[in-house]
């Protein structure tokens, strides 16, 4: 023993400090013990067999009425405009706008809208001109509104894709248009020959909650004395809006409640006997299914479980493996689905949706002079009209861009009908294309407040879930953005990479990228370091320039650096929500693996309001096509697959929900209220083990 070291002092007492033996571990190769090791023992097994002999005390004489399959089971999928409710025996759901309007017994409070586009300067208020000016000269900006640059740039893509399929634009077709449109007159329509005339709501109503439709037909809700929100956005709960979490489950909770008495005369006694399905999304939050679970046990339904939106949509158009992209109101959800199982690495969110299509539109509609100037989108019924021309003129193939004639309706309350009509021209195209061009989107402003929930910050798991959030196919996505290494920075050995926007033409991307064609046409090698190039979804460069590398930076005391969700010094969620559409779905197949790329190249399932755009299938196409060919070797026809046929495909999601319901294997997802009180989160996650 080293010197220095005493030896051990022996207890000579004899005496324990405690009567408790610890026993020693046992030889697994000698254990006979069974417990836990099957399905018969565990807490579902032990609450089917109560069911069961529950089952058989019953009197054998009363027989159960037969009934038709599922139409005991609920299905919900919620949404930021929508919540689509119904029995899986159902041929399509009821879909309800997601809004609450509540009488308030004082002022009611103005409720702010979220503007997600850029607009020109010449068409903010006076209020927001001012905070911009304040904001500009504080940070020593240059004073110039940067909506021209940025609209320049989208024409430019537009005028490049029009080239490549030899369609010639019209000379001066935005003056034509806007003069057109100086010059109009409206036409009023007699009350006697308006056969849709709409029924408002006033201050004279005393219902205290009104939702839905009804909601929207509150023509001035402050001076009716109602506060109307919208409980849920950008899939998880409205924070903009609400104060706390409770108060929107409380409007939701009035939602479901009235939907279901006034369209399937359901009462609160008639729950027990149902269960429910609650479609979740993809890239779900735990806060979120944990809050919607207890308030589906608070409301006393028999059971419930929950599924994720892409496997939902793969049950409804009725295939095993593609890569779905549900293009939302205000989010567009991206997930890879491989023999009904949803792959957690390619799922990925972006920070635009149909909305977002609707008020660019509007921007451009204006910037023409549209002859209805009194416009606001902050009104449920203007909002309505806009939603409206969407559908009708919007379109993303080019052959369809040309001045055409287009008209619409307004209904107003207080006010006479009045028809209005305009021209147009490449603006039916540009507002669509915001899908693939960032810099059309104000996403700082779609960013929603960080409100601590209940389940945030008790939870029944010791486990760190702030990097739930981050995926394989985020980290592709923001590699750019991320500092690189002093010794990968110096290499000048590697050749850049080039960068490639998803609006390009197959012939544009082959010719800037020369040395990635040549590199595939022997073997495909590692796609991951081939696609470099669609890395930069937002066209940044993160090179530095030969004298920034020449020349040493000087030393100098730097701040700590943030370090966000993961360990990472960016935001990875939220730089990979400003991709373009056609890069994301790249980048979220390459997360699936190098093998499996043309698979789900060859099977991208489009759902979603926005999937009802003219000509939005094979512009996604082309442009996917141009992004693989150069990368991927042997690559076929990109292919977008349709929903089937009837079906649409803002409900194939609630069909994959109905389908899941009549299913006999749901048996194994249900879970009661009394197994969710005693495992809660833990629970769901071993009924449903892609939770």
């Amino acid at each position: 023993m080293p010197r220095g070291i005493p030896n051990a002092r022996k207890d000579e007492s004899g005496l324990r400090f405690t009567t408790f033996n610890v026993p020693l571990s046992a030889n697994p190769k000698h254990v006979n013990s069974t417990y836990l090791k099957y399905d018969t023992q565990t807490l579902w097994s032990r609450n089917a067999s109560k069911r069961l002999r529950e089952g058989n005390n019953e009197d054998s004489n009363t027989q159960p009425e037969p009934q038709r399959r599922g139409s005991q089971v609920i299905v919900i999928h919620p949404g930021s405009r929508y919540i689509r409710i119904g029995k899986a025996s159902d041929v399509v759901p009821v879909s309800v706008p997601c809004v609450v309007a509540r009488k308030c017994r004082t002022e009611a409070p103005k409720v702010t809208r979220i503007r997600s586009v850029v607009r020109p300067w010449n068409q903010f208020t006076k209020d927001e001109s001012a905070e911009i000016t304040r904001t500009m000269e504080a940070e020593e900006m240059d004073l110039k509104d940067p909506f021209p640059d940025k609209l320049t740039a989208v024409t430019a893509s537009l005028k490049e894709r029009m080239r490549f399929f030899k369609l010639r634009a019209t000379p001066n077709a935005t003056v034509i248009s806007e003069t057109f449109n100086k010059q109009f007159q409206p036409e009023v329509i007699p009350e006697m020959n308006d056969f849709s005339e709409a029924e408002w709501i006033d201050h004279t109503s005393t219902e205290d909650v009104l939702i839905g439709d009804n909601a929207l037909r509150i023509g001035d809700p402050e001076k009716a004395g109602y506060v109307v929100r919208r409980p849920l956005y950008n899939r998880t709960f409205n924070l903009h809006d609400y104060a706390s979490i409770q108060a929107a489950l409380s409007d939701l909770e009035a939602i479901i409640r009235m939907t279901l008495h006034e369209k399937h005369e359901l009462t609160q006694q008639d729950y027990k006997n149902y269960s429910v399905i609650l479609v979740i999304p993809d890239l779900y939050d735990r806060a979120y299914v944990h809050e919607f679970l207890d308030l589906l046990v608070s409301m006393g339904f028999k059971r419930f479980c929950a599924q994720q939106e892409s496997l939902a949509a793969t049950y409804g158009a009725g295939i095993s493996n593609a890569c779905v992209v549900d293009i939302g109101a205000t989010t567009t959800s991206i997930a890879c689905v491989d023999e009904g199982l949803v792959l957690s690495d390619t799922r990925m969110r972006l920070g635009v949706g149909g909305d977002d299509i609707t008020e660019f539109l509007h921007v451009l509609l204006r910037k023409i002079e549209l002859p209805y100037r009194d416009m606001d989108l902050s009104r449920a019924y203007d909002w309505s009209v806009m939603e409206d021309l969407k559908a009708q003129i919007c379109t993303l193939t080019e052959s369809d861009v040309a001045v055409n004639l287009y008209g619409f309706t307004v209904r107003r309350p207080n006010h006479p009908t009045v028809k209005y009509g305009f021209r147009v021209y490449d603006e039916v195209i540009l507002a669509p294309m915001c899908l693939f061009e960032p810099p059309i989107i104000e996403y700082e402003a779609k960013r929603l407040p960080v409100k601590n929930t209940p389940s945030s910050m008790v939870t029944d798991e010791i486990v760190d879930h702030t990097s739930d959030l981050i995926t394989n196919a985020m980290v592709i996505s923001t590699r750019h953005l991320m500092p690189q290494n002093p010794e990968n920075t110096v290499n000048k050995s590697q050749p850049p990479t080039t960068q490639t926007s998803g609006t390009s033409t197959p012939k544009k991307v082959e010719a800037e990228q020369p040395a990635i064609v040549n590199d595939t046409s022997g073997s495909q090698g590692s796609i991951e370091a081939q696609a470099d190039a669609v890395e930069d979804g937002s066209k940044k460069s993160g090179q530095l320039s030969p004298s920034a590398e020449a020349t040493p930076p000087t030393a100098a005391p730097q701040p700590p650096a943030q370090v966000y969700a993961g360990g990472y010094s960016i935001d990875v969620p939220f730089e990979a929500s400003k991709l373009p559409l056609d890069v994301a779905i790249f980048n979220s197949v390459r997360a699936a693996g190098d093998d499996r790329i043309r698979k789900y190249l060859q099977a991208v399932l489009l759902i979603g309001g926005t999937a009802h755009i003219r000509g939005i299938g094979p512009a996604l196409e082309s442009r996917l096509q141009a992004i693989a060919t150069p990368v991927v070797s042997g690559m076929e026809k990109v292919q977008v697959i349709p929903p089937p046929k009837d079906v649409n495909p803002q409900i194939l999601v609630w069909k994959g929900g109905a389908v899941l319901g009549k299913m006999e294997s749901v048996s194994e997802l249900w879970m009661t209220p009394a197994d969710w009180e005693i495992l809660g989160m833990r629970g769901l996650k071993e009924r449903c083990f892609f939770l």
